[in-house]
């Protein structure tokens, strides 16, 4: 099994394209949604965000409120940095757990759906395919501008705080382009899903793998039935 990284920007339609791979059978894990997860009430990240940035980020019900830790760190690199000190630990933790559980259940490949995949470079290298949902500017800021219900000026603050998407297409090692119209973007998904299904990489060390579990689990078997004393 090999993993593929999935990114985009803010209104490029990553989500979608997320969608059209989950129907088509894909494992896909979401960074956002086990990032929602790590922080609830009682798990460790939870309290430490707390400790660091006070009862002012929780909701009444004690949960966080995703929306002030937002505002609070948006233009504040340093508070930024700090949430991610926080959170990432815990989310690569879950996301391993996941990627293990679809190896055992024989997917060729997972999809891990992660915003800042360039950005903060950290999983890059465990991704043999990285691909990037990518659509022009002007169609990001006016896609971003129906969606949210923001002005010219905000919505372009949104997006120069990400990195631009046309960086990201360039580092990555397929480009899904969102520009027009969808029936062409969901093709190009289509065709990417096939490609990758079609690929033989790590097949062999999968083989291996998965042969080797099978031997621990016969041998598991035999000590059990041999050695251990019949009730």
């Amino acid at each position: 099994m090999f993993l593929v990284g999935l990114t985009g920007g803010i209104a490029s339609g990553k989500s979608s394209v997320t969608q059209v791979f989950q129907q088509l059978g894909c494992a896909v894990i979401d960074v956002d949604v086990i990032a929602r997860h790590v922080v609830q009430p009682g798990y460790p990240a939870y309290r430490r965000i707390v400790e660091a940035f006070g009862t002012e980020v929780l909701l009444e019900n004690g949960d966080i409120n995703r929306k002030v830790l937002g505002d609070l760190i948006f233009n504040q690199p340093d508070l930024r940095r700090l949430l991610n000190t926080i959170t990432h630990p815990e989310i690569h933790k879950e996301m391993m757990k996941e990627t293990f559980k679809y190896f055992l259940r024989g997917y060729r490949y997972v999809i891990l759906d992660i915003p800042l995949l360039f950005e903060t470079k950290k999983l890059l290298k465990y991704m043999k395919h990285t691909v990037v949902v990518y659509c022009d500017r002007d169609t990001q800021l006016r896609r971003l501008m129906q969606r949210n219900k923001l002005n010219r000026q905000e919505a372009e603050a949104r997006i120069s705080a990400q990195l631009p998407l046309k960086d990201k297409a360039r580092m990555a090692r397929h480009v899904l382009d969102n520009s027009g119209e969808w029936s062409i973007t969901k093709r190009q998904v289509i065709l990417l899903h096939a490609e990758l299904e079609r690929s033989l990489e790590y097949l062999p060390l999968r083989l291996s793998i998965l042969t080797g579990l099978v031997g621990i689990a016969s041998l598991l078997y035999l000590l059990t039935r041999y050695l251990l004393p019949a009730p």
